[in-house]
């Protein structure tokens, strides 16, 4: 199993960035897919999250801010990020997992997000 980000770098507060995932070796559009981010010193959480039936799940600080969404045919998942700031500086996973919700049995190597004022 691989998954592998692409997207992230550097942007002032109010900007915007795209992150991209890519997975293979599995069976992409039965896993949920997820997002997860860690800054240090600070836990890992998780962003967003969509299920095989294209719900998702966004956590409060990221709330109509973030948009998660997933292309099967071509195991792609992806995380629209407006309006960031300076909070939102993280490294960000992609992660997949055959459950429900924010799983990482898979995790990706992630990708540093740096928002500056």
């Amino acid at each position: 199993v691989q998954l592998v980000e692409s997207g992230g770098g550097s942007v002032q507060a109010g900007g915007s960035l795209r992150l991209s995932c890519v997975g293979s070796g599995f069976t992409y559009s039965s896993y949920s897919l997820a997002w997860f981010r860690q800054s240090p010193g600070k836990k890992r959480e998780c962003v967003a999250n969509i299920d095989r039936m294209n719900r998702s799940y966004y956590a409060p600080a990221v709330k109509g801010r973030f948009a998660i969404s997933r292309d099967n045919a071509k195991n792609t998942l992806q995380l629209q990020m407006n309006d960031l700031s300076p909070s939102d500086t993280a490294k960000y996973y992609c992660a997949a997992g055959p459950g429900n919700g924010c799983t990482t049995d898979y995790l990706g190597q992630g990708i540093q997000v740096t928002i500056s004022n």
